[in-house]
Protein backbone atom coordinates (compact mmCIF):
# COMPACT_ATOMS: atom_id res chain seq x y z
CA UNK A 1 0.00 0.00 0.00
CA UNK A 2 2.70 2.42 0.89
CA UNK A 3 4.67 1.57 -2.86
CA UNK A 4 1.13 2.28 -4.48
CA UNK A 5 0.40 6.02 -2.32
CA UNK A 6 4.19 6.75 -3.38
CA UNK A 7 3.36 5.90 -7.10
CA UNK A 8 0.24 7.90 -6.81
CA UNK A 9 2.09 10.80 -5.51
CA UNK A 10 4.79 10.67 -8.21
CA UNK A 11 2.07 10.35 -10.90
CA UNK A 12 0.13 13.95 -9.65
CA UNK A 13 3.34 15.41 -9.62
CA UNK A 14 3.93 14.30 -12.91
CA UNK A 15 0.20 15.41 -14.24
CA UNK A 16 0.85 19.20 -12.15
CA UNK A 17 3.81 19.05 -13.79
CA UNK A 18 2.95 18.41 -17.13
CA UNK A 19 0.02 20.87 -16.41
CA UNK A 20 1.64 23.63 -15.30
CA UNK A 21 4.00 23.05 -18.77
CA UNK A 22 0.95 23.35 -20.73
CA UNK A 23 -0.29 26.15 -19.64
CA UNK A 24 2.91 27.85 -19.91
CA UNK A 25 2.97 27.16 -23.77
CA UNK A 26 -0.80 28.29 -24.22
CA UNK A 27 0.07 31.61 -21.94
CA UNK A 28 2.71 32.12 -24.30
CA UNK A 29 0.60 31.03 -27.14
CA UNK A 30 -1.72 33.42 -26.40
CA UNK A 31 0.50 36.05 -26.02
CA UNK A 32 1.95 35.65 -29.37
CA UNK A 33 -1.02 35.55 -30.80
CA UNK A 34 -1.91 38.84 -29.18
CA UNK A 35 1.08 40.74 -30.48
CA UNK A 36 0.47 39.24 -33.99
CA UNK A 37 -3.33 40.36 -33.27
CA UNK A 38 -1.99 44.14 -32.57
CA UNK A 39 0.89 44.43 -35.83
CA UNK A 40 -1.88 42.86 -38.02
CA UNK A 41 -4.11 46.03 -36.52
CA UNK A 42 -1.59 48.48 -37.08
CA UNK A 43 -0.94 47.71 -40.18
CA UNK A 44 -4.70 48.13 -41.13
CA UNK A 45 -4.46 51.22 -39.73
CA UNK A 46 -1.87 51.92 -42.00
CA UNK A 47 -2.47 50.64 -45.00
CA UNK A 48 -5.91 52.25 -44.78
CA UNK A 49 -3.97 55.47 -44.00
CA UNK A 50 -1.94 55.21 -46.96
CA UNK A 51 -4.86 54.10 -49.27
CA UNK A 52 -7.07 57.38 -48.51
CA UNK A 53 -3.97 59.30 -48.74
CA UNK A 54 -3.46 58.22 -52.01
CA UNK A 55 -7.27 58.54 -52.97
CA UNK A 56 -6.98 62.32 -51.77
CA UNK A 57 -3.51 62.93 -54.20
CA UNK A 58 -4.99 61.22 -57.62
CA UNK A 59 -8.99 61.93 -56.89
CA UNK A 60 -10.24 64.32 -59.55
CA UNK A 61 -13.89 64.39 -57.70
CA UNK A 62 -14.90 65.58 -54.03
CA UNK A 63 -13.38 69.16 -53.82
CA UNK A 64 -14.36 70.46 -50.33
CA UNK A 65 -14.78 73.49 -48.20
CA UNK A 66 -13.02 73.93 -44.68
CA UNK A 67 -13.45 76.49 -42.16
CA UNK A 68 -11.26 77.36 -39.96
CA UNK A 69 -10.57 79.84 -37.11
CA UNK A 70 -7.49 81.57 -37.11
CA UNK A 71 -5.57 83.04 -34.27
CA UNK A 72 -2.38 84.88 -34.59
CA UNK A 73 0.78 82.52 -33.24
CA UNK A 74 3.04 85.46 -32.26
CA UNK A 75 6.38 86.34 -34.30
CA UNK A 76 8.09 83.96 -36.47
CA UNK A 77 11.73 84.35 -36.52
CA UNK A 78 13.46 81.52 -37.63
CA UNK A 79 14.08 80.46 -40.93
CA UNK A 80 15.57 76.79 -39.84
CA UNK A 81 11.89 76.22 -38.34
CA UNK A 82 10.60 76.37 -42.20
CA UNK A 83 13.79 74.67 -43.24
CA UNK A 84 13.58 71.69 -40.79
CA UNK A 85 10.05 70.73 -41.80
CA UNK A 86 10.61 71.35 -45.71
CA UNK A 87 11.66 67.89 -46.12
CA UNK A 88 8.54 66.76 -45.09
CA UNK A 89 6.48 68.41 -47.90
CA UNK A 90 9.22 67.18 -50.51
CA UNK A 91 9.10 63.69 -49.49
CA UNK A 92 5.26 63.80 -50.40
CA UNK A 93 5.36 65.60 -53.47
CA UNK A 94 8.28 63.66 -54.94
CA UNK A 95 7.06 60.19 -53.52
CA UNK A 96 9.02 58.67 -56.21
CA UNK A 97 11.92 59.86 -57.36
CA UNK A 98 11.54 56.88 -60.91
CA UNK A 99 8.71 58.99 -61.88
CA UNK A 100 10.39 62.10 -62.16
CA UNK A 101 10.83 63.86 -65.04
CA UNK A 102 13.61 66.34 -66.80
CA UNK A 103 12.37 69.98 -65.99
CA UNK A 104 11.91 71.71 -69.01
CA UNK A 105 14.96 74.65 -70.06
CA UNK A 106 14.10 78.19 -70.35
CA UNK A 107 14.56 78.13 -73.70
CA UNK A 108 12.28 74.83 -74.01
CA UNK A 109 9.59 76.84 -73.38
CA UNK A 110 10.25 80.90 -73.42
CA UNK A 111 11.30 82.54 -76.83
CA UNK A 112 11.31 86.72 -75.92
CA UNK A 113 12.63 87.20 -79.62
CA UNK A 114 8.24 86.71 -80.24
CA UNK A 115 7.95 90.26 -78.50
CA UNK A 116 10.20 92.79 -79.81
CA UNK A 117 7.76 95.12 -79.06
CA UNK A 118 8.49 94.98 -74.98
CA UNK A 119 11.30 94.15 -72.35
CA UNK A 120 11.29 90.59 -72.28
CA UNK A 121 14.58 90.09 -70.46
CA UNK A 122 15.53 91.57 -67.23
CA UNK A 123 19.49 92.78 -66.44
CA UNK A 124 19.81 89.82 -64.29
CA UNK A 125 18.38 87.00 -66.91
CA UNK A 126 14.95 86.71 -65.51
CA UNK A 127 12.25 86.28 -68.29
CA UNK A 128 9.47 88.72 -68.54
CA UNK A 129 6.30 86.80 -69.13
CA UNK A 130 3.88 88.03 -72.60
CA UNK A 131 1.68 86.29 -74.46
CA UNK A 132 3.32 85.15 -77.12
CA UNK A 133 6.33 84.24 -75.68
CA UNK A 134 5.89 81.22 -73.82
CA UNK A 135 4.63 77.39 -74.84
CA UNK A 136 2.13 76.82 -71.93
CA UNK A 137 1.71 72.76 -73.47
CA UNK A 138 5.66 72.17 -72.43
CA UNK A 139 5.03 73.51 -69.01
CA UNK A 140 1.58 71.75 -68.75
CA UNK A 141 2.79 68.55 -69.35
CA UNK A 142 5.80 68.86 -67.11
CA UNK A 143 3.74 70.31 -64.03
CA UNK A 144 0.88 67.43 -64.62
CA UNK A 145 3.44 65.01 -64.44
CA UNK A 146 4.96 66.20 -61.63
CA UNK A 147 1.73 66.29 -59.79
CA UNK A 148 2.08 70.04 -58.16
CA UNK A 149 -0.37 71.92 -56.23
CA UNK A 150 -0.46 75.23 -56.62
CA UNK A 151 -2.35 77.14 -53.79
CA UNK A 152 -3.88 80.73 -53.89
CA UNK A 153 -4.65 83.53 -51.07
CA UNK A 154 -6.70 85.94 -51.00
CA UNK A 155 -8.43 88.38 -47.89
CA UNK A 156 -11.84 89.59 -48.06
CA UNK A 157 -12.49 91.56 -45.14
CA UNK A 158 -15.38 94.00 -44.32
CA UNK A 159 -16.99 95.29 -47.20
CA UNK A 160 -14.55 94.14 -49.70
CA UNK A 161 -15.91 90.49 -49.03
CA UNK A 162 -19.68 91.61 -50.00
CA UNK A 163 -18.18 93.54 -52.67
CA UNK A 164 -15.64 91.40 -54.45
CA UNK A 165 -15.09 88.02 -53.15
CA UNK A 166 -17.83 85.98 -55.26
CA UNK A 167 -16.71 87.58 -58.53
CA UNK A 168 -12.90 87.22 -57.95
CA UNK A 169 -13.71 83.17 -57.29
CA UNK A 170 -15.86 82.33 -59.81
CA UNK A 171 -13.73 83.53 -62.08
CA UNK A 172 -10.64 82.07 -60.57
CA UNK A 173 -12.48 78.51 -61.00
CA UNK A 174 -12.51 79.26 -64.65
CA UNK A 175 -9.17 80.56 -65.26
CA UNK A 176 -6.80 80.01 -62.53
CA UNK A 177 -4.60 77.04 -63.35
CA UNK A 178 -7.08 74.68 -65.24
CA UNK A 179 -5.98 70.94 -64.89
CA UNK A 180 -4.03 71.10 -61.81
CA UNK A 181 -4.43 70.55 -58.11
CA UNK A 182 -5.34 73.75 -56.29
CA UNK A 183 -6.17 74.64 -52.85
CA UNK A 184 -8.14 78.38 -52.24
CA UNK A 185 -6.59 79.78 -49.00
CA UNK A 186 -9.59 82.76 -48.51
CA UNK A 187 -9.04 84.74 -45.04
CA UNK A 188 -12.82 86.65 -44.39
CA UNK A 189 -13.59 88.46 -40.63
CA UNK A 190 -16.59 86.88 -41.52
CA UNK A 191 -17.81 83.41 -42.83
CA UNK A 192 -21.37 83.00 -42.82
CA UNK A 193 -20.98 85.79 -45.75
CA UNK A 194 -18.87 83.47 -47.75
CA UNK A 195 -20.84 82.92 -51.26
CA UNK A 196 -21.16 79.16 -53.00
CA UNK A 197 -18.82 78.55 -55.01
CA UNK A 198 -19.40 75.26 -57.43
CA UNK A 199 -15.86 73.76 -57.73
CA UNK A 200 -14.52 71.40 -60.24
CA UNK A 201 -12.26 68.81 -59.75
CA UNK A 202 -8.74 69.07 -58.20
CA UNK A 203 -10.11 71.91 -56.70
CA UNK A 204 -10.41 72.73 -52.49
CA UNK A 205 -11.46 75.78 -50.74
CA UNK A 206 -10.40 76.62 -46.98
CA UNK A 207 -12.01 79.26 -45.19
CA UNK A 208 -10.00 81.17 -42.14
CA UNK A 209 -11.35 84.07 -40.00
CA UNK A 210 -9.17 86.73 -39.33
CA UNK A 211 -9.57 89.66 -37.08
CA UNK A 212 -10.49 92.62 -38.63
CA UNK A 213 -8.26 95.62 -38.13
CA UNK A 214 -9.79 99.21 -37.56
CA UNK A 215 -8.16 100.40 -40.44
CA UNK A 216 -8.14 99.91 -43.72
CA UNK A 217 -4.39 100.53 -43.93
CA UNK A 218 -3.89 98.24 -40.88
CA UNK A 219 -5.49 95.51 -42.84
CA UNK A 220 -3.27 95.27 -45.92
CA UNK A 221 -0.27 95.52 -43.93
CA UNK A 222 -1.36 92.32 -41.58
CA UNK A 223 -1.79 90.52 -44.37
CA UNK A 224 1.70 89.87 -44.59
CA UNK A 225 1.60 88.81 -41.03
CA UNK A 226 -1.16 86.28 -41.44
CA UNK A 227 0.29 84.69 -44.52
CA UNK A 228 3.60 83.99 -43.39
CA UNK A 229 2.36 82.30 -40.49
CA UNK A 230 -0.10 79.91 -42.14
CA UNK A 231 2.71 79.53 -44.59
CA UNK A 232 4.45 77.93 -41.40
CA UNK A 233 1.90 76.32 -39.85
CA UNK A 234 0.03 74.38 -43.15
CA UNK A 235 0.31 75.88 -46.55
CA UNK A 236 4.11 74.64 -46.51
CA UNK A 237 3.14 71.08 -46.51
CA UNK A 238 0.25 71.24 -49.11
CA UNK A 239 1.35 72.96 -51.89
CA UNK A 240 4.60 73.40 -54.17
CA UNK A 241 3.61 76.74 -55.20
CA UNK A 242 2.03 80.13 -53.69
CA UNK A 243 0.21 82.99 -55.18
CA UNK A 244 -1.31 86.08 -53.25
CA UNK A 245 -3.65 88.02 -54.74
CA UNK A 246 -5.94 90.91 -54.12
CA UNK A 247 -9.55 90.23 -53.81
CA UNK A 248 -10.79 93.26 -56.04
CA UNK A 249 -9.36 91.72 -59.27
CA UNK A 250 -11.33 89.70 -61.80
CA UNK A 251 -9.67 86.49 -63.98
CA UNK A 252 -10.49 87.41 -67.99
CA UNK A 253 -8.20 84.53 -69.77
CA UNK A 254 -6.32 81.46 -68.49
CA UNK A 255 -3.97 82.13 -65.54
CA UNK A 256 -1.39 79.48 -65.93
CA UNK A 257 1.65 77.25 -65.34
CA UNK A 258 3.53 79.65 -67.50
CA UNK A 259 3.81 82.28 -64.16
CA UNK A 260 4.76 79.60 -61.89
CA UNK A 261 8.58 80.09 -60.73
CA UNK A 262 10.60 80.09 -57.42
CA UNK A 263 9.82 84.19 -57.04
CA UNK A 264 7.55 85.81 -59.02
CA UNK A 265 6.88 89.72 -59.16
CA UNK A 266 3.92 91.38 -61.24
CA UNK A 267 4.78 94.92 -62.72
CA UNK A 268 2.31 97.56 -61.79
CA UNK A 269 0.17 98.43 -64.94
CA UNK A 270 0.56 102.15 -64.87
CA UNK A 271 3.95 102.28 -64.15
CA UNK A 272 5.32 99.86 -66.36
CA UNK A 273 6.55 102.10 -69.18
CA UNK A 274 7.37 105.36 -66.76
CA UNK A 275 11.43 106.09 -66.22
CA UNK A 276 12.21 104.93 -62.71
CA UNK A 277 12.80 108.32 -61.38
CA UNK A 278 9.42 109.00 -61.81
CA UNK A 279 8.62 105.55 -59.60
CA UNK A 280 5.92 106.03 -56.35
CA UNK A 281 8.94 104.53 -54.06
CA UNK A 282 8.76 104.99 -50.51
CA UNK A 283 11.42 107.75 -50.42
CA UNK A 284 11.96 109.03 -47.08
CA UNK A 285 14.77 107.61 -45.77
CA UNK A 286 13.02 107.31 -41.94
CA UNK A 287 11.13 104.34 -43.48
CA UNK A 288 12.33 101.03 -43.86
CA UNK A 289 10.81 100.88 -47.53
CA UNK A 290 13.25 103.63 -48.32
CA UNK A 291 14.69 103.12 -51.86
CA UNK A 292 16.82 106.48 -52.79
CA UNK A 293 16.39 108.15 -56.34
CA UNK A 294 18.89 106.64 -58.92
CA UNK A 295 17.97 103.00 -57.82
CA UNK A 296 15.44 100.49 -58.39
CA UNK A 297 14.36 98.16 -61.49
CA UNK A 298 10.52 98.29 -61.96
CA UNK A 299 7.28 99.09 -59.79
CA UNK A 300 5.98 95.80 -58.78
CA UNK A 301 2.14 95.43 -57.63
CA UNK A 302 1.47 93.76 -54.36
CA UNK A 303 -2.08 92.87 -56.12
CA UNK A 304 0.21 90.02 -57.04
CA UNK A 305 2.89 88.07 -55.69
CA UNK A 306 4.18 84.53 -55.44
CA UNK A 307 6.90 81.44 -55.53
CA UNK A 308 7.41 78.61 -53.75
CA UNK A 309 6.22 78.97 -50.10
CA UNK A 310 9.74 79.59 -48.67
CA UNK A 311 10.41 82.09 -50.86
CA UNK A 312 7.02 83.52 -50.35
CA UNK A 313 7.26 83.39 -46.39
CA UNK A 314 10.89 84.78 -46.72
CA UNK A 315 9.04 88.26 -48.69
CA UNK A 316 6.24 88.14 -46.29
CA UNK A 317 8.82 88.00 -42.99
CA UNK A 318 10.87 91.22 -44.65
CA UNK A 319 8.24 93.30 -45.34
CA UNK A 320 6.21 92.54 -41.89
CA UNK A 321 9.72 93.45 -40.43
CA UNK A 322 9.89 96.39 -42.09
CA UNK A 323 6.38 97.61 -41.29
CA UNK A 324 7.03 96.76 -37.63
CA UNK A 325 10.21 98.93 -37.72
CA UNK A 326 8.27 101.95 -39.60
CA UNK A 327 5.43 101.70 -36.79
CA UNK A 328 8.45 101.99 -33.97
CA UNK A 329 9.81 104.95 -35.50
CA UNK A 330 6.03 106.77 -36.17
CA UNK A 331 5.84 106.61 -40.00
CA UNK A 332 4.22 104.64 -42.60
CA UNK A 333 5.53 104.05 -46.00
CA UNK A 334 3.58 105.62 -48.65
CA UNK A 335 2.30 102.53 -50.43
CA UNK A 336 1.82 100.48 -47.13
CA UNK A 337 3.12 97.25 -48.13
CA UNK A 338 3.49 97.61 -51.33
CA UNK A 339 6.15 99.69 -50.46
CA UNK A 340 7.85 97.19 -48.75
CA UNK A 341 7.29 94.63 -51.22
CA UNK A 342 9.19 97.28 -53.83
CA UNK A 343 11.75 97.61 -51.78
CA UNK A 344 12.13 93.39 -51.06
CA UNK A 345 12.27 92.81 -54.65
CA UNK A 346 14.87 95.49 -55.47
CA UNK A 347 17.36 93.54 -53.19
CA UNK A 348 15.65 90.62 -53.67
CA UNK A 349 15.58 90.33 -57.59
CA UNK A 350 12.39 88.44 -58.54
CA UNK A 351 13.38 84.93 -60.47
CA UNK A 352 10.47 85.22 -63.04
CA UNK A 353 8.14 88.57 -63.86
CA UNK A 354 4.76 88.97 -65.20
CA UNK A 355 3.69 91.48 -67.81
CA UNK A 356 0.86 94.00 -67.25
CA UNK A 357 -1.09 91.30 -69.04
CA UNK A 358 -1.56 89.36 -65.95
CA UNK A 359 -2.88 92.93 -63.99
CA UNK A 360 -4.05 95.16 -66.34
CA UNK A 361 -6.20 98.47 -65.44
CA UNK A 362 -8.78 98.97 -68.27
CA UNK A 363 -8.90 102.50 -67.47
CA UNK A 364 -5.67 102.75 -68.66
CA UNK A 365 -7.10 102.48 -72.30
CA UNK A 366 -6.20 100.34 -74.87
CA UNK A 367 -2.73 100.08 -75.48
CA UNK A 368 -0.69 97.30 -78.05
CA UNK A 369 1.58 95.97 -75.52
CA UNK A 370 -1.37 94.00 -74.38
CA UNK A 371 -2.54 91.26 -76.13
CA UNK A 372 -4.63 89.44 -73.97
CA UNK A 373 -5.45 90.34 -70.48
CA UNK A 374 -5.26 87.79 -68.04
CA UNK A 375 -6.49 89.54 -65.15
CA UNK A 376 -8.26 93.02 -64.86
CA UNK A 377 -8.85 95.63 -62.19
CA UNK A 378 -12.15 95.81 -60.90
CA UNK A 379 -14.27 99.21 -60.32
CA UNK A 380 -11.52 100.74 -57.04
CA UNK A 381 -15.22 102.24 -54.69
CA UNK A 382 -12.34 103.03 -52.12
CA UNK A 383 -14.87 105.47 -51.36
CA UNK A 384 -17.32 102.23 -49.70
CA UNK A 385 -15.05 99.36 -49.26
CA UNK A 386 -11.94 101.81 -47.57
CA UNK A 387 -13.76 103.88 -45.08
CA UNK A 388 -12.51 104.08 -41.97
CA UNK A 389 -14.72 104.23 -38.59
Amino acid sequence: FFLKEKDLYDLVHRLCARTSLMAEVLFRQERIMISKGKIILFLLILLTALVVLWGYNNSTEGSFLCIYPYQSRGKINSNAYVQKSWWLSNWFNNRSQDDQVEEPQLSDWFNPKKRPDVLTVTDWLAPVVWEGTYHRKILEDYYTKQKITVGLTVFAVGRYLDRYLEEFMMSAEKYFMVGQRVIFYIMVDDSSKIPWIQLGSLRTLKVFEINREKRWQDISMMRMKIIGEHIIHHIQYEVDFLFCMDVDQIFKDDFGVETLGESVAQLQAWWYKVDPTEFTYERRPESAAYIPFGQGDFYYHAAIFGGTPLRVWNLTQECFKGILQDKENDIEAEWHDESHLNKYFLLNKPTKILSPEYCWDYHIGSSSDIRLVKIAWQSKEYNVVRSNP
